[in-house]
This record gives C-alpha cells, structure tokens and sequence, in this order.
C-alpha cells in the first residue's frame, strides 16, 4: 500500500511547488486507489507515468477534465448523428473519438446507463477516468503503444513513453521556457517516481503511538499510626 503522507508530502514539494489544493488530492487519491485495487503492473514506473501524463493532460489539476474548446476545429469536435455525444477529449488521459469510447465500454465492460459511448461525459468519473487510463495505457488502446513497450527490465524510457498517448514529444509549448512535451513529462515522472517509491512500503506496519499508563496501590494500615504497607505498580501500554 501506499503511505499518502509520505506521498503528498514528496510531491507537494515537486512537481507542485509547495502547495497542493484538495481537488488536488482527491484526484490523485481515486488513482491510487485504482492501482491498489488492481494494479497493471509491479513496477512503480508504469504509475509515475501514468501521474506525470495526468499532470500534464489536466493541467495539473489531476481531475477527470473535458477537452479545452470541447474539440471545435476537431473532427471529434462533431455530434455523432446516431447517438448524439461529441467524442472529445475527457478523463485523466483525454479520451477521444467514438470508437475509443466503444473500447473502453468493450474492455471495461460498461454497457446501457454505464455507456460512455452513449453517455460520453461518464468518463469524467474519476473511477472511470482512472480505469480508462491504466488499461488503456497497459494496453496500447491510444497509439498503439504500451507502457511495457518503455518501462521493462531493459528500457526505461520516459521520454518516448509520451507516443502512448500522443505524438507531440518533441513540441515546445510556448508556456514551456524551451522545454518539449516528451521532457516535460519526464521531468514530472522523475518527481512522481520518487514519491511512490518513498511512500510504497509493502511490508511496513504502520506507526502506532503507544500511550504507558503507570498505576500505583498503596495499603494503608488502619491501627495505630498511619504508615505504608505495600506498594503495588502495574503498566499498560495502549494506544
């Protein structure tokens, strides 16, 4: 399991520069507890990519968000005439087009009310963002390239691991200072890495405060001058 204090405590500092809201927290707790209950993988690395792209996919928001513009301009950007929805991007890892949305009902075995292909905006629920995300990017479902593909026992790739999910590696943003996409988020692997690295303590019990209680009898003898008896001391120790 993870220790959140631990974690919260190592990325408050990097990559969020001291200061972490509670939707902050929130989202990153829903992909936590996503990995827990079925992790993708054991290696760590697979989970500090999966953090960085939501880094950069929600502008460090690290919640589920819809697409900026809502893909205007896009050809996903356009209602589909059969079931109404417009397939832009949503979720953790900006989903898009209609026959993802269809895959991730497929593979996660969603169907009727639970659709997203039939109810697109399902994949801004965080357990569903968090579900699309590390299946998806276990499996290639995006570009047809997999976190195994550049996290293994011989590769360790952050840089490229950006073709996951989009193309755009080597783009420099113009907010970036110079910097491209690919390095960008492998800066921000780099900080998440360390986090759960220090907080994964799979064998650590958890630190108990331990309160002693000391009580002390004293018999008292009833004739003649007061004086003490016996003297009986027994400790407790809860907490």
């Amino acid at each position: 399991m993870f220790y959140r204090e631990i974690f919260f405590d190592a990325v408050r500092s990097d990559p969020f520069g001291g200061c972490l809201t509670q939707d902050q927290v929130d989202g990153m707790s829903f992909i936590l507890d996503a990995w827990e209950t079925a992790p993708p993988s054991d290696d760590l690395r697979w989970l500090a990519y999966a953090l960085a792209t939501t880094y950069h996919e929600t502008a460090a928001t690290m919640l589920p968000i819809s697409e900026y513009g809502y893909g205007a301009g896009r050809p996903y950007g356009v209602p589909d005439p059969e079931t109404g929805q417009t397939y832009y991007g949503r979720g953790f890892v900006q989903l898009t087009w209609r026959d993802n949305y269809a895959r991730a009902d497929h593979e996660l075995e969603l169907c009727a009310q639970d659709s997203l292909e039939w109810h697109a905006d399902h994949a801004l629920k965080p357990p569903v963002a968090a579900a699309v995300m590390f299946k998806g990017m276990s499996e290639g479902w995006f570009c047809g390239c997999a976190l195994a593909d550049y996290f293994n026992p011989h590769e360790d790739d952050p840089y490229n691991a950006r073709d996951i999910i989009n193309g755009d590696k080597s783009v420099v943003p113009s907010w970036s200072g110079g910097m491209s996409i690919g390095n960008l988020i492998k800066g921000y692997h780099e900080a998440f890495l360390a986090a759960v690295e220090a907080a994964w303590q799979e064998d650590r019990l958890p630190q108990v405060e331990v309160e002693t209680v000391l009580t002390i009898t004293l018999r008292l003898s009833a004739a003649g001058p007061v004086k003490v008896v016996s003297v009986e001391a027994h400790t407790d120790a809860s907490g």
